[in-house]
């Protein structure tokens, strides 16, 4: 009989797992509380970010945090009330800042990501839009050579694992991108890096693609598993009713963790929420995605539009958005792009399902051998989405992993 595997989560990771199971020849629900609604892929910054392999904890990290935070609208900001529940996720986090956890770390991104363009290339393909995927690098800027210098360790890291990356001159920097404020002297160009025209009409693409292709798509929550013999024979749904599964998969974001929860797993899972403020980009030259170091976001060119994003605020997934960190985003766009003379824009906030280490979960359930994970991508879930679809259906098939999966298991937060 053709296997009935439900998915929980219709984000860009669920849809993908969902898209790559339907290939296979298999039956799929789809369940998601709002499958139509908005995701945290639809505003994301829209990079294919295969260079990222160094961890958001890194080494003397730690000595910086206290000043950020005492910046209510800065790049990182934690809700006070919020702080006692994610104690556990913090001090997860500064272990991850160890120099040997750091060099482990980046070689576990580096194996995903390695994986990526053999996976998103044919998938684009598949769902018509192989002219969205923009393969042209990205920038990250510095102000100062002093400042790149600082960060000179987490580059050598990302060249010890493969990635190519040389430095431009201020001259240079200002041939490839014109329309950027003269006071960054120095530029670091990734060739491997590439950016989407739309990330929103990715996830509407797939969406619809899936259910055309035969996927059953259920607007619910899900309440619960049944479970016998440490197999999940049926998925239960707020609304009543239950969906009977020979497979799940977990892919939920940044709500994963309560579902995992039911499984027999502990993790440490926290909603990064991001913020971004997006704008006409009529008179404005803008060809690469473009990173700025020291300010910590992101300026990048959609169809007809630029895209400014970044901020890392640690509140919880019901409080409500702060917007005024779209406006500062926007602040300091206008500030490295001096010709982006609007004052606002469409702003938004994405829940980032964040673990302490940047690896995302990817594997079996403890309680229940069926029962796959695929969340917790952090701020990598577009770049991520593809070749996590390729791993949980080689879990589904019970053929050969193509990575070692031991490092992305739920296990690890035991």
């Amino acid at each position: 009989m053709t296997p009935h595997v439900v998915v929980i989560g219709a984000g860009i990771v669920g849809l993908a797992c969902a898209e790559r199971l339907l290939g296979l020849g298999m039956r799929v629900t789809v369940v998601d509380r709002t499958p139509e609604g908005e995701k945290c892929s639809w505003g994301n910054a829209g990079g294919i970010a295969v260079t990222e392999v160094v961890p958001a904890s890194v080494p003397g990290l730690v000595w910086k945090v206290p000043g950020w935070l005492m910046d209510p609208v800065g790049r990182l900001f934690v809700n006070w009330a919020h702080a006692p529940s994610m104690l556990p996720w913090l001090i997860a986090f500064l272990k991850a800042g160890r120099i040997g956890e750091v060099r482990r770390i980046a070689g576990a991104l580096s194996a995903l990501n390695a994986l990526v363009y053999d996976d998103l290339v044919p998938l684009m393909d598949r769902i018509g839009l192989a002219g969205d995927l923009k393969r042209v690098g990205a920038i990250t800027v510095y102000s100062t050579r002093q400042a790149f210098n600082a960060d000179a360790t987490e580059w050598a890291l990302r060249r010890d694992h493969g990635i190519k990356w040389s430095v431009l001159s201020a001259t240079e920097l200002r041939d490839r991108e014109p329309d950027l404020s003269d006071r960054f002297e120095t530029g670091i160009y990734m060739p491997s890096w590439s950016h989407v025209a739309d990330p929103k009409r990715i996830v509407e693409r797939l969406l619809a693609f899936v259910r055309q292709r035969g996927a059953t798509i259920i607007a619910d929550e899900v309440t619960g598993f049944e479970i016998q013999d440490r197999a999940v024979t049926s998925v239960r749904l707020a609304r009543g009713g239950v969906s009977k599964a020979d497979a799940v998969i977990i892919a939920s974001g940044a709500w994963s963790a309560a579902l995992a929860a039911m499984l027999g797993d502990r993790v440490l899972l926290e909603s990064e929420r991001g913020y971004n403020t997006t704008v006409d980009s009529d008179g404005i030259e803008i060809n690469h995605e473009i990173i700025f170091a020291e300010q910590k976001f992101v300026v990048t060119p959609l169809e007809r539009r630029l895209r400014i994003g970044g901020a890392a605020e640690f509140t919880g997934l019901v409080a409500e958005p702060n917007f005024r960190r779209s406006e500062v985003l926007m602040e300091l766009g206008r500030r490295a792009v001096p010709k982006l003379t609007l004052r606002s824009g469409t702003v938004w906030m994405g829940q980032r399902p964040t673990t302490p280490d940047s690896l995302p979960v990817i594997g079996r359930a403890t309680g229940a051998s069926n029962a796959i994970y695929a969340f917790g991508h952090g701020h990598l879930g577009l770049t991520q989405a593809a070749p996590t679809a390729r791993l949980v259906a080689e879990l589904i098939g019970l053929g050969p992993s193509s990575i070692d999966l031991a490092p992305y298991s739920a296990s690890r937060f035991a």
